[in-house]
């Protein structure tokens, strides 16, 4: 019995030490993403078919978009604030966001938006698509 007890030690020590080894970059990754994740405007999409999408957009301060391309669409102010936008060749804009303000954009190349100011900022957002 002392014996298969030392045949036993001998082989799960080291499948620990390498189970570690390959769990400790996974954690690492997976503790990263959800950093990222938590920076990131939260948007629900609303109705999404073939005619329209419609979405609720919210950044809490500090939280940005994905830098992409946008296309034409109609945004109604919920709850203002300011934000900076970023294009890919580095130029920004602020941009003061009203309540209750209205207001069509796009079709828009690459960029992405960070709450800069305090307070959560709320858009309603419908964007047509095109018939096939």
């Amino acid at each position: 019995m002392n014996k298969l007890s030392s045949v036993f030690a001998r082989l799960l020590v080291p499948a620990f030490i390498v189970a570690g080894i390959i769990a400790a970059p996974a954690m690492a990754q997976e503790k990263k993403a959800s950093k990222s994740a938590g920076n990131e405007r939260v948007q629900k999409a609303l109705i999404d078919n073939g005619k329209v999408r419609v979405t609720e957009t919210t950044f809490k301060p500090g939280q940005v978009s994905p830098s992409i391309e946008r296309p034409y669409r109609i945004t109604r102010v919920l709850s203002g604030g300011e934000t900076l936008r970023t294009y890919a060749d580095g130029k920004t804009e602020k941009r003061v966001f009203k309540t209750g303000e209205v207001f069509e954009a796009g079709p828009d190349k690459p960029y992405s938006t960070k709450n800069v100011g305090k307070t959560n900022i709320v858009l309603y957002t419908v964007t047509p698509k095109q018939a096939k």
